[in-house]
């Protein structure tokens, strides 16, 4: 590639967003933290310019087309595009109800950033991807685990492990791999609001009993965005201290 090639990173103002978007800016790409909150965004790209990255801020509600739409434009304006990672999820305080008490607005709209998102953001940087390139998407173990009082939230995560499968199928023959990393709990701003039960229950169940950081996961979405992983694509890894194993 002649010029610095982009990868986007949708909610990337905090937490494991901006620690996933730290690690694509120190491997030598452009990162675009694509973020619904201007205030975060604009924080965190200013933290990652003062530490050598070349970062560009973009506000972006996933669950918008048309603020996707204008995503697109502006990533296309800032040059060549090889990765994507579809971070941005609702997560804060979403758990607590058993499914047949969660309101119906709140399942679409957390399914609307959650499951739709990812996919509206695929399908609106499609175009923009040369070959090969790379998407990454966030899911969940909560997904594989099933963890209880968040019907809603697990079932957003695993239509986000299904979408990586239909689009890794599609996707492969034009040079783009698609795969899926599942974090498990991890420490940061998002997981605030979580019960200490659900703690308890994790630091009870991990293989390394050791709370979980963001940092934890940013070698796994490095090496999926490197060309050593072109041969892999289709699959959900978990990352979670072997809470789930598969």
């Amino acid at each position: 590639m002649t010029d610095v090639a982009s990868v986007v990173v949708t909610g990337a103002g905090r937490g494991l967003g901006l620690a996933m978007a730290r690690r694509v800016g120190e491997d030598g790409f452009r990162v675009v933290v694509a973020e619904v909150d201007p205030g975060l965004g604009e924080r965190a790209v200013a933290e990652l310019r003062a530490e050598g990255c070349d970062a560009h801020f973009v506000r972006c509600d996933v669950g918008d087309p048309a603020s996707v739409g204008q995503l697109a434009a502006q990533v296309s304006d800032l040059g060549s595009l090889y990765g994507l990672v579809n971070n941005a999820a609702l997560a804060n305080g979403v758990g607590g109800r058993e499914f047949q008490d969660i309101d119906v607005a709140v399942w679409d709209r957390l399914m609307a950033v959650n499951a739709r998102g990812p996919w509206l953001v695929a399908k609106a940087l499609h175009p923009l991807f040369a070959s090969p390139s790379r998407i990454v998407n966030i899911a969940s173990d909560a997904a594989l685990y099933g963890s209880p009082r968040l019907a809603h939230y697990i079932a957003s995560k695993g239509a986000v492990i299904a979408l990586t499968r239909a689009m890794a199928r599609e996707l492969g023959e034009k040079g783009i791999t698609v795969n899926a990393v599942a974090p498990g709990l991890t420490e940061c701003e998002a997981t605030e609001g979580v019960p200490a039960e659900r703690h308890d229950l994790y630091r009870g169940h991990r293989a390394i009993s050791r709370p979980q950081q963001p940092d934890d996961l940013v070698g796994l979405v490095s090496f999926l965005l490197r060309e050593e992983s072109r041969y892999l694509t289709g699959q959900v890894i978990a990352v979670n201290g072997g809470f789930t194993m598969n």
